[in-house]
């Protein structure tokens, strides 16, 4: 244990020491030095900086439970965030370099006027306090009890007391980058890290392989898949988690909002020296997504495959299979390494949510309605301080997420609620030029409420019936087995599931579409009086990437290819 704990240390302070070297000499005095990196980010560092923010202990540790129970049709939401990659390249971005922006709210106030930017800077602020930061924390905490063993270590019967420890270590060390670093300083520690990340995540696969069968890795994937071919169709099922018609309607929509017009992660992008740098990073990026199941999605398969039988995991704590694969399968003087690494994701993640939560109050509050005349160290330094503000309230928050069964699920629909209406938005913001601004606020609200409404209300109740339902089955099935066949059950728990998931996304899909459609009636009937018109701010060079276009077309043909050569299509008519 000592080893693994000096490992640790080790690697974390290597990362922070290279991280300061590299960094040191760089303008953390200016707004645009310290909330877009001074428009210095070229295209190796945007991707490194893309992937890591994202891919976190909320995709290895959920994406891998959600493998372990439901099988290879959850890398969905890896790949198709690779089209979406592939559209924020190619359309998306050369409109937001134009305008030379550094928050999303700072184009729809060009767009549709200085109060959509206020509703929209607040939304994205109290999302990021309330949901994302506190899941970051929660989740990569989860992560890390689980490979270090800290329960059993400490000998605590209850896992509140680690949790709390662990979301504080992680808070205090991730603010410390955010706040005192600004955007490069995110972007060059998110590279590093993903480069151990990398490293990390395919020795866990490469292990856990040799751990099914020590012949090799192709000898062990052959054998999973000839004992649970079910788990390894890339098309899910109607009553799988996330049916295969979902990926055209809210999973799509989910993705494309989340590397499109998500201030945490476009920020590094809007920092970028040219787009052709930027184009190069999205896309880099998106090739990236296309193998990322192989980090997020084959462990957890594996797990299966070593332990479903075992009763190690319970039905309700699938997504303790990661931490418990990794502290079985990787040797022991690597398992401080890998929780090294792990903590860099977590800390990515987190810095860089805290950064774009300080930049939207410092450009979008402060600034913009608090004291428009501030100067740029006076809009810096309120940033630093509602950044530790945030931090503190998010890691009070994070501890009580504990007894979520599913964290990426829980985060996919609480996300839901406000990318969908600001993602509507800022679509018809772009391919219009005559819907007003007042259709944009009216879409905001009437999306927010509905989703809330939903997701809030309807979708607990909806759980809480079904596990109720399922109870009474049990106990019925358990004392009257000669009479099943004559009871009369309205619906079985995988019926209620299967509709749940089912309508779930199409419902997204579905709100979407009507904000859209909303907007387009209410341009129609009340037009703005002006004519809408992009301007170029001159600020960055709008030469594209010569390879963009064939780029992103071989990442899309790539996914396709992906899907067809793991689909079983029987599942879709059965």
């Amino acid at each position: 244990m000592f080893l693994t704990i000096s490992s640790f240390i080790f690697f974390t302070a290597l990362v922070g020491l290279i991280t300061w070297f590299l960094t040191r000499k760089d303008d953390h005095e200016s707004s645009e030095g310290y909330f877009l990196a001074g428009r210095s980010l070229t295209g190796g560092y945007i991707a490194g900086s893309l992937m890591l923010t994202n891919l976190s202990t909320e995709q290895l540790v959920g994406l891998n439970g959600g493998a372990y129970g439901q099988g290879l049709s959850v890398m969905a939401w890896e790949v198709v965030s690779a089209i979406s990659l592939v559209v924020m390249a190619l359309f998306f971005l050369p409109r937001y370099l134009k305008s030379g922006i550094a928050t999303v709210p700072q184009f729809l106030e060009d767009r549709f006027g200085e109060s959509t930017r206020t509703i929209t800077s607040l939304i994205f602020i109290v999302a990021y306090v309330v949901i994302l930061l506190p899941i970051i924390l929660f989740s990569g905490s989860r992560g890390l009890i689980g490979i270090l063993g800290l329960q059993d270590m400490f000998g605590l019967d209850d896992p509140q007391i680690i949790y709390w420890g662990m979301v504080w270590l992680i808070g205090i060390i991730g603010s410390v980058y955010a706040i005192f670093g600004g955007l490069r300083t995110v972007a060059v520690s998110d590279t590093i890290n993903g480069f151990g990340l990398l490293v990390g995540g395919l020795l866990i696969v490469v292990f856990g392989l040799y751990a099914v069968n020590s012949a090799g890795p192709i000898a062990a994937w052959t054998e999973m898949t000839a004992a649970h071919p079910e788990k390894f169709n890339s098309l899910g099922s109607s009553d799988s988690g996330l049916p295969f018609w979902n990926l055209f309607s809210g999973v799509f929509l989910i993705t494309l909002f989340y590397w499109s017009t998500n201030q945490q992660i476009i920020q590094r992008t809007l920092g970028a020296k040219s787009l052709k740098e930027g184009q190069k990073g999205v896309l880099f990026a998106g090739a990236l997504k296309v193998l990322a199941p192989i980090l997020v999605v084959v462990p957890g398969l594996i797990a299966f495959h070593l332990y479903s039988e075992k009763g190690l995991i319970a039905d309700d704590s699938h997504d303790d299979a990661y931490g418990l694969l990794v502290r079985n399968v990787l040797p022991l003087p690597l398992t401080g390494f890998f929780a090294a690494v792990m903590v860099g994701a977590i800390l990515s993640s987190f810095n860089s949510a805290l950064n774009s939560t300080a930049t939207l109050f410092s450009l979008g509050v402060y600034k913009h309605i608090l004291h428009p005349k501030a100067s740029d160290e006076r809009v810096i330094w309120s940033g630093k301080v509602f950044a530790a503000i945030v931090a503190i309230a998010s890691m009070v928050i994070a501890p009580m997420l504990v007894g979520q069964n599913s964290i990426f699920d829980y985060l996919q629909e609480m996300n839901s609620i406000y990318f969908i209406p600001i993602l509507a938005i800022v679509i018809v913001g772009l391919l219009t030029k005559r819907v007003p601004g007042f259709a944009a606020n009216i879409a905001l609200a009437v999306g927010l409420i509905t989703l809330s409404i939903f997701f809030l209300v309807l979708v607990p109740q909806a759980k809480q019936a079904a596990a109720e339902h399922a109870e009474i089955e049990e106990e019925i099935s358990a004392a009257l087995e000669s009479q099943e066949e004559i009871i009369a059950v309205p619906a079985t728990i995988d019926e209620v599931k299967e509709y749940s998931a089912l309508f779930k996304f199409h419902f997204i899909g579905t709100v979407f579409l009507s904000l859209i459609g909303l907007m387009l009636v209410i341009g129609k009937i009340s037009p703005r009086e002006t004519t809408y018109e992009q301007k170029d701010s001159g600020d960055v060079d709008l030469t594209p990437w010569v390879y963009a276009k064939p780029f992103g077309i071989l990442i899309v043909v790539c996914v396709v290819l992906l899907y067809l050569w793991f689909a079983d299509f029987s599942v879709l008519f059965s």
